[in-house]
């Protein structure tokens, strides 16, 4: 069912098929300059509607390749009537009746800036809710994941860890199935904390209790663990399970630990916090055997390729920083073994072991049925290996400097790496650094099938999917063995990124992509994101159960991991900047006293070895009415889900049938509203709910992302990495991609450090966009630093070291080091940037007037897609249509 997750030969990617619903009805004539109304998009790919406005001062450019990705934020009053609603939750907006657009006369075009806005959205938000957030309310619905705010746990985890798309739930299917909207989880468990916040404690039952064999309080029915939402009863010997409703006696040596804990007024852990972690006994381990620490391997790909384009020696010159940044222990000594293995045509083991003279090459010619040649000495801690390791760096480039070989493996490759560290009885990671496609005549052999017109089509499936199983084969191997692959693919063509990227998906890792990759412009890039990858909070070995209460459940899971049954998902490793999606089902109606409680456990092993569980709770309301559910809905967090599972809906239904689909939901779930909550009002009104006031603008931004609707316009490569994207994005970066933050660096934001502070957002839209101005654009994949024609030539000298805008470099990547105020302060705004999106984004400057200036517009989502499709205003007219046809 799509949805489940997939086994075998199934492609990458997640969703649902279409939901039933009316096709949009025929509407009002359409407005002069602007495209028709109603019923579908252009489809991508198509040439760009008349009307569309040019950039400023220019007249419109011919469309150019947009670059994937899609973005977050933007700023404007908005200026619209609201009505009277009920008082609205403590910390919250107003919820309801909702919005009111006036209709105008079809002579005038409606404007932009009376329509919900994001930035406003935002900015009250930040206002209202920044500050301290504290857990200990059921149902309290979080901040936004735009708002700078600090978690107190008082009994439900973290927003960071775990966010609901409704914080009251319907209390049957039927009044879920009237709002249209998902009832969804998306599940972040390594998400790491900000500023004041602590780190989930540490539970050591065995240590606590003095009994060695002590493990997590369970329940003896449906295995949750200990929780706030537990219940003592029968003075304290036994506890009522607030998931299944059965009673457990409670172990005598952990009555005795409460009973210690009380007598100096604490409360355990696990009884008074919702996110906390527990050690591991050796039940919780393979064979019963507690783990090794996991192993890191380089995969390096050494062909003629490589050589040309610098990987290898980029590669050689910064494996000292990657080791530097992992994990390190109390004494400054790090977790993690480390092993090598390049390849090309054959694959090459290294032994490092730190008594050897010189390191030593061992060659697998056979590549059909690849074996491990060594054991002793492939894994070492870097510190035993030393001038070995040193030795071995140097000589690498060295020794395929003159390699010729242009067709590569890399499935060989992946697997010596996998049989290596199943050898070595120890999970870990492998990072591929691979640069082409793999056509050399060996398993995972692959053809060059791009055919960028299929994209946007109903045959774009044949492009989209694997074009072999041996990757998910491979894939689910390493899965099973607790071995995740990164794989960084540094590529100046096609490269079946549909295909390969099945390794990473099944097994928790991602496919970083450099395309046109050079030493001296991406090197760093590549570099931060390898720091990143290592350094990075990261549960190896992982298996995630999430329970919950009677009356419902959790049915589909959306996310790069692998699923054998129905409800564990096995993650050969989760990193702190990935996120699983998860639907839950009611199964019966609820009861409204409770509420719904929700626990997520992942078990998994830490980088220095040690086994644990980490549980999320969280408890949730129940509501008996529409209008309880629309007042304590969270946006980002079904904007997010909805990214993903239409995704995956991709590998069944047709793009138009997941883009129509999604807006019947938009137009339902808002005709639910209209009709069961808001107060009488004109049928020319649009009435919305605020919570969901965004809900038309960010649906109109996924049928438009790259990921649902990239056309001929992106190459196909490029589709499936905005697939896999959005596949385990979390909701911070999910929204990133939806909406994209455009900021003016003109207007005197920029003052020099420790002064200035971002600039404000602006609206993703042309309009704000004007010839004296330089804007940068970044949605978490690109930044875009654009110049305006008329921009100060002072600004410009400060920033760019050139004296007038015509002037400045477009062919470089990053800013230049000129030590100015206005250049410094630019600078560390990119710098924030990354660091906030976790990634080394690319950074690409434009000029007014120049080409690549459709890139920018690509991402100007409040306004006509390049590819055709609708504008804001235009689009809610359209769901403006839908859900009078409805009422």
């Amino acid at each position: 069912m799509p949805g489940q997750h997939p086994m075998h030969s199934q492609p990458p990617m997640p969703g649902q098929p279409p939901m039933p619903g009316q096709l949009p009805m025929p509407g009002q004539p359409p407005m002069p300059g602007q495209p028709p109304m109603p019923g579908q998009h252009h489809m991508p790919g198509q040439p760009p509607m008349p009307g569309q406005p040019p950039m400023p001062g220019q007249h419109q450019m011919p469309g150019q390749p947009p670059m994937p990705g899609q973005p977050p934020m933007p700023g404007q009053p908005q200026a619209y009537q609201q009505q009277p609603g009920y008082a609205p939750f403590p910390g919250q907006q107003p919820s309801y009746p909702g919005q009111q657009f006036p209709q105008q006369p079809q002579q005038r075009r409606l404007d932009p800036d009376q329509m919900p806005s994001p930035i406003q959205v935002m900015a009250d938000d930040q206002q209202n809710r920044g500050g301290v957030f504290v857990t200990n309310e059921k149902g309290l619905v979080p901040p936004l994941v735009t708002t700078d705010f600090i978690v107190d746990d008082k009994g439900n985890s973290s927003p960071r860890y775990i966010r609901s798309s409704m914080y009251s739930v319907p209390v049957t299917a039927d009044l879920l199935k009237q709002t249209a909207m998902p009832f969804c989880l998306v599940i972040s468990p390594m998400a790491e904390t900000v500023g004041a916040e602590q780190d989930p404690p540490v539970i050591d039952f065995a240590a606590l209790t003095g009994s060695p064999t002590m493990g997590p309080v369970r329940c003896s029915r449906c295995k949750a663990y200990m929780c706030p939402n537990m219940k003592f009863i029968d003075a304290g010997r036994h506890f009522k399970c607030a998931f299944c409703k059965a009673t457990t006696e409670v172990p005598m040596e952990y009555t005795q630990y409460i009973n210690s804990m009380q007598q100096y007024g604490r409360v355990p852990a696990e009884m008074a916090l919702g996110t906390y972690e527990i050690v591991a006994t050796k039940e919780y381990c393979r064979n019963n055997t507690l783990p090794n620490p996991p192993a890191i391997v380089f995969v390096i790909d050494v062909s003629y390729n490589s050589i040309k384009n610098g990987l290898l020696q980029t590669v050689c010159d910064n494996i000292m920083d990657f080791i530097e940044a992992m994990p390190k222990d109390e004494n400054g000594k790090s977790y993690t073994r480390v092993g090598f293995i390049t390849y090309s045509s054959t694959v090459h083991f290294y032994n490092i072991k730190g008594t050897l003279a010189q390191p030593q090459m061992l060659s697998v010619g056979d590549v059909s049925d690849v074996f491990v040649p060594l054991l002793d000495g492939f894994l070492s801690p870097a510190e035993q290996s030393g001038p070995v390791l040193q030795q071995l760096l140097q000589q690498l480039p060295n020794m395929f400097h003159d390699n010729k070989e242009t067709e590569t493996i890399l499935l060989p490759a992946v697997q010596a790496g996998l049989e290596a560290l199943k050898a070595a009885d120890t999970s870990g990671q492998l990072l591929v650094f691979h640069t082409s496609l793999p056509t050399y005549n060996a398993p995972g052999k692959l053809i060059n099938r791009e055919d960028r017109k299929l994209l946007g089509t109903d045959k774009e499936k044949q492009i989209l999917m694997p074009q072999t199983t041996a990757y998910n084969e491979t894939g689910q191997a390493c899965s099973a063995a607790g071995v995740c692959v990164e794989l960084f693919v540094c590529n100046n063509a096609y490269v079946d990124a549909a295909t390969i990227g099945q390794l990473p998906r099944l097994t928790g890792g991602q496919m970083h992509k450099y395309t046109y990759f050079t030493a001296e412009t991406d090197g760093e890039r590549l570099a931060w994101d390898v720091r990143r990858v290592v350094s990075r909070p990261t549960a190896h070995d992982a298996v995630m159960r999430v329970r919950t209460s009677t009356g419902v459940r959790a049915t589909d899971f959306f996310g790069h991991f692998f699923m054998s049954n129905t409800t564990d998902v096995e993650l050969a490793a989760i990193d702190a900047d990935k996120a699983i999606g998860v639907e839950i089902k009611h199964d019966d109606k609820l009861t409204g006293e409770e509420g719904v409680y929700v626990q997520a456990a992942l078990l998994y092993t830490r980088r220095c070895g040690q086994r644990r569980l980490r549980v999320l709770n969280l408890a949730l309301n129940v509501a008996h009415q529409l209008a309880d559910v629309y007042r304590s809905a969270e946006l980002d967090t079904t904007i997010a889900f909805l990214n993903k599972q239409a995704v995956w809906a991709l590998r069944d239904a047709t793009p138009s049938q997941v883009r129509e689909g999604l807006s019947q939901r938009c137009a339902r779930s808002l005709a639910a509203y209209r009709r069961h909550c808001a107060s009488p009002s004109s049928a020319g009104q649009l009435v919305l709910p605020e919570s969901m006031k965004l809900l038309p603008l960010y649906t109109s931004c996924i049928l438009r992302s790259d990921a649902i609707a990239g056309g001929p316009d992106v190459t196909c490569d490029e589709r499936s990495c905005a697939m896999y994207r959005a596949l385990c994005a979390d909701v911070s970066l999910s929204l990133a991609y939806t909406y994209p933050r455009l900021l003016a660096l003109h207007t005197g934001a920029l003052a020099p450090p420790p002064h200035h502070a971002p600039p404000t957002p602006l609206r993703a839209s042309i309009d704000k966009i004007t010839d004296h101005g330089i804007y940068l654009l970044e949605n978490g994949v690109h930044i875009l630093i654009w110049v305006g024609s008329m921009a100060a030539s002072e600004l410009v000298a400060e920033i760019f070291g050139v004296p007038s805008p015509q002037q400045v470099d477009t062919q470089v990547c990053e800013l230049p080091h000129l030590g100015t105020p206005a250049n410094t302060a630019a600078r560390e705004l990119v710098d924030q940037i990354r660091l906030k999106r976790r990634s080394a984004m690319r950074l690409t400057i434009m000029r007014q007037h120049d080409k690549m200036e459709t890139v920018l517009r690509h991402f100007l989502v409040e306004d006509r897609g390049v590819d055709g499709s609708a504008s804001y205003v235009d689009y809610l007219c359209q769901i403006h249509k839908e859900i009078r046809a409805l009422l």
